[in-house]
């Protein structure tokens, strides 16, 4: 990644762009919809690029970063179930050095001696869906998927079929005690599926379509998240435990002891967990689990490290999407050679132009691949790479791999040249300077765009409007039912009905739907529209931000006024008036985490007169309504907190781990906005501004009860 020290802001922030929107693409594909397009190999070069880029350009990081995000939010026919406690991801290290890096930031963290000595736990990483056991009195009442990480799917019913699920617990067990690990299918046991499924297509008389999965995670991912538990009841699963959630009481005082504890109460254990004494014993693990992984009967994609003193886990805390105190060492990925066929071109709801390397079929570690993303231009320029190239894949989980090298380079053949023109529509494809992605110009009339647009509107994490699928999107398109989202809430049963495969009862269960949905929450409302660089994040912090639709759109009035009334200054360069002009409007939206891209974007949007008749003509049809959002009770919840000075108890890293667990944002630097200063010996000019604007100053005493106070 050493071109990133060359990049401009622009470049930058146009990449950061790009990769949020294929990281949360992939998320919705892996975690909700068990078909993943790209391998984890290919996925973790992604996320490790955003974070790369992200370290090195921090002022430019996104609401809807990546590195904010855990999983996907569940949109299945199962019921929904909040997680009384986050299920986390984890960060991913990828060689020796990367692991004891996170020993070290521990170590910082924690402000312990070189002498003292972490305690890890190792442990092979099952490629299963995580699931989360709860138990009330000893016996087994829910127990749900991991979703988004806050919500998954609840999967009670089909546990019920797991063998390796107890469905009570012994007397010695607490009163409530959430299990966490990995609902799987063996390897044996999925090629045994597999073959089953063929022969019952045979026998039926149509092997085409025989169900064949790809690989034993999506198998097992598939048959846990049935809808019909007797589905579940005919597929060899199995569960290993890794950890645990909320609880009455915890059974011992390391991960160890609990593990130990768990397994005693009849769950499987993972027979290759081992208590390490530091970094160097736990990469022995590593390399001795990485020479056993092929004989293993279950899948896995790397090994887990935790820190083994559940005291240390409490202060570690989490950053926005995994714990400080657990990391995941992935195994390097596997290789495969084959022919790139042809290039496609994809156009998604927003006018980007995506290649795609069609593939002559390959199987890379025991699955078949077919096709692969190249990202852009510059990615296909990168690798050179033309129809009929032999090309080098890698992967490292269980779907398409990603190009690593072109083989043929050399060739004598002419080089593939991206369209410049919209394959959907005709209009041009043109790429922004800075840019790394091309664009279809057709906008509206694009029919990809919108109906990838109305896709989008009435998704599950829009307005989550069920039965209108994309099937019935491009049906109703194709004959003028909808061609704007406030069309939808125009269509009528009579229309329905006369249209064939329509029924009286699916007419109404539709209308009834779709009216369910004239009321929908601010921040949903937002996220549908499908603003430029608006994701979910962001459409929550402008909903906090401003409560109601009619304060926002006052706000978005106000500064599309102001930036039309800016004007260059007397010999100002374009670039520095831009820069000053987003930098102004940032400052009217006046939103936590909205940058110069996001406040472009939101006024470009409302201040392009058709959409804005578009939001006009929706508003018409709905009435959205306020978000009321809950925060920790606390002192400082809500509030702006500066820590300056020596702190002698904890690091500052620590410090500002709690101000954020209570409801609290922790600035770098005092300003009007700030509500509370906490210095420590030392403390400098921070100080003197806090005094001269009058914001209250506390010791770390004086922190530390508040802190003790919301605890108790």
């Amino acid at each position: 990644m050493d071109d990133i020290a060359t990049l401009s802001e622009t470049e930058a922030a146009a990449e950061l762009e790009r990769l949020a929107a294929e990281i949360a693409h992939h998320n919705r594909l892996y975690h909700d919809q068990d078909a993943p397009e790209i391998s984890d190999a290919d996925y973790d070069a992604l996320v490790r690029r955003n974070l790369a880029l992200e370290a090195a350009f921090p002022h430019l990081i996104r609401a809807d970063s990546p590195s904010r995000q855990v999983g996907s939010i569940p949109s299945g026919p199962l019921a929904k179930v909040r997680h009384a406690r986050p299920m986390l991801s984890l960060d991913n290290a990828f060689s020796d050095e990367e692991v004891t890096d996170f020993v070290d930031r521990v170590r910082r963290f924690l402000r312990l001696g070189e002498e003292e000595p972490v305690v890890l736990t190792a442990e092979p990483k099952i490629d299963g869906l995580s699931c989360s056991l709860r138990y009330e009195g000893r016996k087994l009442v829910q127990a749900a998927t991991r979703g988004d990480g806050q919500v998954g799917e609840d999967v009670t019913p089909n546990v019920a079929f797991v063998s390796d699920i107890p469905q009570t617990l012994p007397d010695s067990a607490p009163d409530l005690f959430e299990i966490r690990g990995e609902v799987y299918m063996a390897k044996a046991d999925f090629a045994a599926l597999n073959a089953r499924l063929l022969a019952e297509a045979r026998e039926a008389g149509d092997e085409s379509k025989a169900r064949q999965f790809a690989n034993p995670r999506n198998a097992a991912a598939g048959s846990l998240r049935q809808k019909d538990a007797n589905v579940t009841a005919t597929r060899p699963l199995r569960f290993i435990v890794h950890g645990w959630g909320e609880y009455s009481e915890l059974p011992a005082e390391t991960q160890t002891g609990v593990m130990d504890a768990i397994e005693s109460w009849g769950f499987a254990p993972s027979t290759h967990r081992r208590k390490c004494a530091d970094a160097a014993e736990a990469l022995d693990q590593y390399r001795a689990i990485e020479r056993l992984r092929s004989d293993l009967p279950f899948d896995i994609d790397g090994v887990v490290y935790k820190v083994d003193r559940l005291d240390w886990q409490e202060r570690l805390g989490q950053v926005a999407r995994a714990p400080r105190w657990a990391i995941a060492h992935k195994f390097p990925p596997q290789q495969a050679e084959t022919t790139l066929e042809r290039i496609d071109i994809q156009v998604g709801r927003t006018g980007k132009l995506t290649p795609v390397a069609r593939l002559t079929p390959v199987t890379v570690g025991g699955v078949v691949v077919t096709n692969a993303t190249l990202h852009n231009a510059d990615e296909i320029e990168r690798l050179g790479v033309r129809p009929g190239d032999r090309i080098r894949l890698q992967r490292a989980g269980d779907v398409i791999p990603q190009i690593v090298a072109n083989l043929t380079r050399d060739e004598p053949r002419a080089p593939w040249v991206f369209p410049q023109v919209c394959p959907e529509c005709g209009s041009a494809a043109e790429r922004e300077l800075g840019e790394v992605d091309y664009r279809c110009t057709g906008g509206l009339i694009c029919p990809a765009q919108r109906v990838e647009r109305l896709r989008h509107f009435v998704s599950r994490h829009a307005l989550d409007i069920e039965g209108l699928g994309i099937t019935s999107i491009e049906s109703f398109f194709h004959d003028k039912l909808l061609e704007t989202p406030a069309d939808i809430f125009r269509l009528s049963k009579d229309q329905l009905l006369k249209r064939e495969r329509w029924a009286e009862l699916s007419a109404t269960n539709l209308i009834n739907a779709i009216d369910a949905k004239r009321t929908p929450p601010l921040d949903r409302f937002l996220f549908a529209l499908g603003i430029r660089h608006v994701g979910e994040v962001t459409a929550r912090d402008l909903a906090r931000r401003y409560g109601s639709m009619d304060a926002f759109l006052a706000m978005i009035n106000s500064a599309i006024e102001q930036r039309e009334a800016m004007v260059p200054a007397v010999g100002e360069p374009d670039g520095k008036f831009a820069t000053r002009q987003a930098k102004e409007l940032v400052a009217i939206i006046d939103t936590q985490q909205v940058g110069p891209e996001v406040a472009q974007a939101l006024i470009d949007f409302f201040a392009e007169p058709h959409n804005r008749d578009a939001v006009d003509d929706l508003l018409a049809q709905v009435e959205v309504q306020p978000v009321v959002f809950e925060t920790r009770a606390s002192k400082v919840s809500g509030k702006t907190v500066v820590f300056t000075g020596k702190l002698e108890t904890m690091s500052r890293d620590e410090a500002k781990a709690q101000a954020e667990r209570l409801g609290a944002k922790a600035a770098g630097s005092v300003s009007a906005k700030t509500d509370l200063v906490v210095a420590g010996p030392g403390a400098g000019s921070k100080l003197k501004q806090a005094a001269a604007l009058d914001i209250p100053v506390i010791d770390e005493a004086g922190w530390a009860a508040i802190v003790a106070e919301a605890n108790a």
